[in-house]
C-alpha cells in the first residue's frame, strides 16, 4: 500500500493541527443515498456553522472522472466554469462551542483501504472519539408517517434499543460501510443511521429525512447542532410534496396505499417487518411509472 498520508494535506498554519477531541460526522456520498440525505445535511451544517478547513484529500487519486463526470458551464463560445470535486475535512463548533468534525465530498472510487487508513491517521492526530455516518435508503413507506431509520454500529451499546427491519442480507459495499467495519476491527467506536426514504422520493430532495438524520446524530453525539434552517426547509418541502400529490391522483393513491400498509403494520398485524408484505400491498416500480417520475421532477427545494 502506498503511504496513506500522501492522500491528504493539512490546510491550516499549524501542522499537524492542534489536537481537539470531538466526534466526526462522515457524509461521503454513499452508493445509495435516497432523498439526497447526505448532501442536504452536509450543506446545512457547513452553511449554518463556522467551518474551518483542516485537511483536503487528493481527489485525483480517488475518483473516476469518467464514471461521474463533474459539471462544466459553456457560455456561447467559451468554457466558463468547472465544478471541481473536493473531499474536505472541516473542524466545526456546535451551538455550545463543542468541537466536532465533518468530512464531506464524493465517495472514493479507488484506493478504499488506503483512504480509510488516511482517515484513521487523522482520527488519531485530531483526537476524534466517535465516527458517525448517515445516508438514505428507499423503502415502501409513506412520507406522512414518522421517519424510520436503521441504526448500525461497531458495538451494540451504541445502537441501544433501536430495532432493525432487516435480518442478514448481502448488499453492495460502500466506502462509509467499509470505513465503519474497519474502525470496528481497530477497536474504535463508529455508528451510522440509514434513513428510510419513501421510494417515490428516492430521487428527490427530502429535507424531513435529513432532519431525522440530524436529530439522530445529535442524540448519539450529544452535540447541540443547528436545526432551525433545516426545520424550515423540511416544512417548505413537505408543503411542496402535498401540493404535487393534490395535482396527481395516481401518486396520491399510491401514498394512500402505503399509509394503509404502514398503519396495519403498526397496529400489530402478523408481519415480521415492513419488508415482508403481500405483493399487492406494496406498489411495484411499474406502478410508480411515468406519473411518479414526473411528480419527482416537480418536487424541489425552491
Amino acid at each position: 500500500m502506498q503511504n496513506p498520508s500522501d492522500l491528504y494535506r493539512f490546510e491550516i498554519d499549524v501542522q499537524p493541527p492542534t489536537r481537539q477531541p470531538g466526534a466526526l460526522i462522515v457524509l461521503l456520498g454513499a452508493f445509495i443515498d435516497a432523498g439526497n440525505i447526505q448532501r442536504i445535511l452536509g450543506t446545512h451544517l457547513v452553511d449554518t456553522s463556522h467551518a474551518e478547513v483542516v485537511a483536503t484529500f487528493d481527489v485525483d487519486a480517488l475518483l473516476d472522472y469518467r464514471g461521474r463526470r463533474p459539471a462544466m458551464v459553456f457560455d456561447t463560445n467559451r468554457w466558463e466554469s468547472y465544478a471541481d470535486p473536493s473531499m474536505v475535512l472541516y473542524r466545526m463548533s456546535d451551538r455550545d462551542g463543542q468541537t466536532y468534525y465533518l468530512l464531506t465530498g464524493p465517495e472514493p472510487d479507488f484506493q478504499w483501504e488506503r483512504a480509510i487508513e488516511a482517515i484513521r491517521q487523522l482520527i488519531q492526530i485530531l483526537g476524534i472519539t466517535l465516527v458517525v455516518t448517515s445516508h438514505g435508503i428507499p423503502m415502501g413507506v409513506p412520507h406522512t408517517r414518522p421517519v424510520g431509520m436503521t441504526a448500525h454500529a461497531t458495538d451494540p451499546r451504541l445502537v441501544g434499543d433501536k430495532e432493525s427491519p432487516f435480518g442478514t442480507v448481502q448488499v453492495p459495499a460502500s466506502f462509509p460501510a467499509l470505513l465503519e467495519l474497519r474502525l470496528g476491527e481497530a477497536g474504535r467506536d463508529a455508528l451510522g443511521f440509514a434513513i428510510h426514504v419513501p421510494q417515490y422520493l428516492a430521487q428527490a430532495e427530502w429535507a424531513e429525512g435529513a432532519l431525522a438524520a440530524l436529530n439522530a446524530i445529535t442524540d448519539a453525539t450529544g452535540l447541540n447542532l443547528p436545526n432551525d434552517e433545516l426545520v424550515a426547509k423540511a416544512g417548505v418541502n413537505n408543503r411542496e410534496i402535498a401540493a404535487e400529490l393534490d395535482d396527481n391522483a395516481e401518486a396520491g393513491q399510491i401514498v394512500s396505499a402505503l399509509e394503509q400498509q404502514y398503519d396495519a403494520f403498526v397496529e400489530g398485524q402478523e408481519r415480521p417487518s415492513l419488508l415482508a408484505t403481500e405483493a399487492e400491498d406494496l406498489p411495484s416500480a411499474d406502478e410508480l411509472g411515468a406519473d411518479i417520475e414526473e411528480f419527482l421532477r416537480n418536487v424541489s427545494d425552491d
